[in-house]
């Protein structure tokens, strides 16, 4: 039972973030070549925005709603839950659209891209429509139910990606605001399909609880808080880079040629997240060892794919970026053998967030974050300032590196984690698959070697 858990969970959340990620991927190689290097760092400004909002309001309801419902004692409560968690579903994206359309035009001015405020202002249609979306998959996950979620994010992705693909077939000119309305059209897709995937879930009170609204948002707070500064630390380089004279929307789209590159490699962590929470919360009844074990085990699963794939990357940058931007973008080579050394710090970051927030410490989590977040400013403001583009890759690698420190030396303080045990892990991970390898390869051998003898006596 254990192992069919993690190996259906674990195909359908490795599937669904890979889908995502290609169907990004794919869309930028695209518009790489449809639309200037000015244009596509406007684009890559507005989804950052966007992504800090939407990973916030991800915060405040999801983790709570899963840990609450994985634990709630019946049909009656689970149905108390999941109201309250819809009205505060409501309530933060009030707020968000509310935030679009005051500062929509300040932020655009900051950031010297008029363009932007429209942009902004189409979103909050968008993040109305994936209410629906936000709601139906958090319920799912927290009843081990990953199908809906999967093909909920394929609709979200595939819509714009295949738009823009029709576009580029087409050769029609692509403009901003006709792919922040698409994105109104893959929003509402996504919606009804994981609507329609977590309705078998549905419990539903008919008279709002506000204790429960209390306790959700308590709970979440810090969770929202948590991942606004996350998604603030991993957005913090390109929007400083758009706002700073050593910047520029050129700057943006060279440095983020190089970050769709490293970003393929957060698949597996990402992945391995989604799973790790609502077993490290389990676990957290076995004690802190059960905890410490399953940290390590699942960081030395994430660097097992991540190693190579960073030597790679540092060998071949320059073939990579050829590739997948063009010759325009050749500049962003260097820049990516920088970036792609983010891969060997980020799965320690991402499982410490995840596992404090599962036992039940997510202030701690919070605070970390928050320290994280003005280290990655503090240096990207110098480094910025004195090497452009290439200083946002200086600065962030050398805040993850720093972070990485304290991190790490909390969690040997409180749960005994050795960050050395995870390339045990990944080390023994290869020789599992090599054993398996070699096993399934003499057992192929001896049937071709068995069937003559056997055809011979027949």
């Amino acid at each position: 039972m254990k192992n069919s858990y993690w190996l259906r969970s674990g195909f359908y959340t490795l599937s669904e973030k890979a889908a995502a990620l290609l169907f990004g991927f794919g869309g930028a190689i695209l518009l790489f070549r449809t639309i200037s290097q000015e244009s596509f760092g406007v684009w890559v400004l507005f989804l950052s925005i966007t992504s800090i909002l939407e990973v916030g309001r991800i915060g405040l309801l999801q983790n709570a709603l899963v840990k609450y419902l994985a634990t709630s004692s019946g049909d009656e409560e689970a149905g108390r839950i999941t109201t309250a968690s819809l009205v505060l579903n409501f309530l933060l994206t009030s707020i968000i659209v509310l935030f679009l359309l005051l500062l929509s035009i300040p932020i655009s001015h900051w950031l010297d891209a008029p363009e932007l405020a429209g942009l902004l202002k189409i979103y909050c249609l968008t993040t109305m429509a994936l209410i629906p979306f936000f709601q139906g998959n958090y319920i799912q996950q927290a009843n081990l139910d990953f199908r809906g979620i999967f093909w909920s994010n394929v609709v979200k992705g595939g819509i714009l990606f295949f738009y823009i693909l029709f576009l580029f077939v087409n050769k029609v000119e692509v403009n901003l605001p006709q792919l922040a309305f698409c994105q109104v059209a893959a929003a509402i897709g996504a919606s009804i399909t994981a609507w329609v995937f977590a309705k078998p879930y549905f419990r539903f009170s008919k008279k709002l609880d506000w204790g429960w609204v209390e306790k959700l948002f308590h709970f979440g707070k810090y969770v929202f808080g948590t991942n606004l500064s996350t998604q603030l630390y991993k957005n913090v380089d390109k929007l400083l880079l758009g706002g700073l004279p050593g910047g520029g929307k050129i700057a943006v789209a060279l440095y983020d040629a190089a970050i769709r590159v490293t970003n393929l490699t957060d698949v597996p962590t990402a992945s391995m997240a989604n799973m790790l929470f609502p077993q490290s919360a389990k676990r957290m009844q076995d004690g802190n060892g059960a905890v410490k074990k399953l940290y390590e085990k699942a960081v030395g699963a994430i660097l097992a794919f991540m190693v190579p794939c960073i030597i790679g990357v540092l060998l071949f940058a320059d073939w990579i970026i050829l590739l997948v931007a063009g010759k325009e973008y050749a500049e962003a080579a260097n820049i990516l053998r920088i970036t792609i050394l983010f891969g060997l710090f980020m799965p320690y970051a991402v499982q410490f967030g995840t596992v404090l927030d599962s036992i039940g410490k997510p202030r701690i989590n919070f605070i970390y974050t928050i320290g994280s977040l003005a280290l990655t400013a503090v240096l990207n403001f110098v480094f910025i300032n004195k090497y452009g583009a290439f200083g946002a890759a200086i600065g962030t690698l050398s805040a993850y590196a720093v972070t990485f420190v304290f991190m790490q030396a909390f969690l040997r303080k409180h749960l005994k984690v050795n960050p050395l045990n995870p390339f045990v892990y990944m080390v023994e991970f290869y020789g599992k698959c090599l054993k398996f390898g070699l096993d399934y390869n003499k057992d192929r051998v001896g049937a071709e070697t068995v069937e003559p003898f056997q055809a011979a006596e027949k």
